[in-house]
């Protein structure tokens, strides 16, 4: 539990696992900003905590204009950015690569990679300058950091091309006292990981069902994260569902 009213910037903050860590957030004491395409999921999740511990700002992580637009909001609202929790994201239909659209693959790597650049832009600007200097990064990699499923290269590429974000980032804030850290995701049960149970393409060619968890674990492991002190970083986390195939061979 933190001791002290620090706050917290999510991305994707309306449903999953950013909700998830939203309110982890907030039970650890931390005053919260939602950010999300979608108004109304943002209002629902933030009207579970005491007014004036939230912010809820719908935007769009891929215009530069409604992130700037975000972090103005954060700053006049509460003087300053302790934690940002980068974790909008989006996949791709699974298709052959011959069969992806350019524009869908535009999409995919605009907000999982160039929407996650721009918040961070944003929040080194304010992070670095505030006092108490410094603040906390985290990205949201994914399982795909690591390995690739079948017809996933746009999602895939973006979430390997996070690792190396977040090192830069990590490199890059020592100087200010801003430590980047990275949570890499297997399975949760959310809209998007929920699907594993109906069953899905595996490497040798058969659908199968696989092994979710709880995304409230989730929003654990980054309330954990944004705990610690600045001197100390998780640079990387892997929480998954024990049983799903991705250690060893299936």
């Amino acid at each position: 539990m933190t001791d002290t009213n620090k706050v917290a910037l999510v991305t994707g903050a309306g449903t999953g696992v950013g909700k998830a860590a939203v309110l982890s957030l907030l039970r650890d004491g931390f005053s919260v900003v939602l950010s999300g395409r979608r108004r109304e999921p943002l209002e629902e999740v933030a009207a579970q905590a005491e007014a004036g511990r939230t912010l809820a700002v719908p935007g769009d992580v891929t215009r530069p204009e409604d992130v700037e637009a975000l972090f103005a909001q954060t700053k006049e609202r509460f003087g300053r950015l302790d934690v940002l929790f980068n974790n909008a994201g989006r996949g791709a239909p699974a298709v052959p690569i011959e069969d992806l659209p350019l524009e869908t693959w535009r999409v995919v790597v605009d907000t999982n990679l160039t929407g996650m650049f721009l918040c961070i832009q944003q929040a080194f600007r304010i992070m670095k300058d505030q006092d108490p200097r410094g603040g906390r990064i985290i990205n949201n990699g994914s399982i795909s950091a690591h390995a690739p499923r079948p017809l996933s290269i746009a999602y895939t590429s973006t979430k390997h091309a996070v690792t190396g974000l977040t090192k830069s980032c990590s490199l890059d804030g020592r100087v200010y006292d801003i430590a980047c850290g990275q949570i890499d995701i297997g399975n949760a049960d959310t809209a998007m990981g929920g699907r594993m149970k109906a069953g899905v393409p595996q490497a040798d060619g058969s659908v199968r069902p696989e092994a979710v968890f709880d995304p409230a674990i989730v929003g654990d492991a980054v309330a954990h994260m944004a705990s610690l002190p600045l001197g100390a970083n998780v640079q990387f986390m892997t929480v998954m569902a024990t049983k799903m195939p991705f250690v060893g061979r299936g």
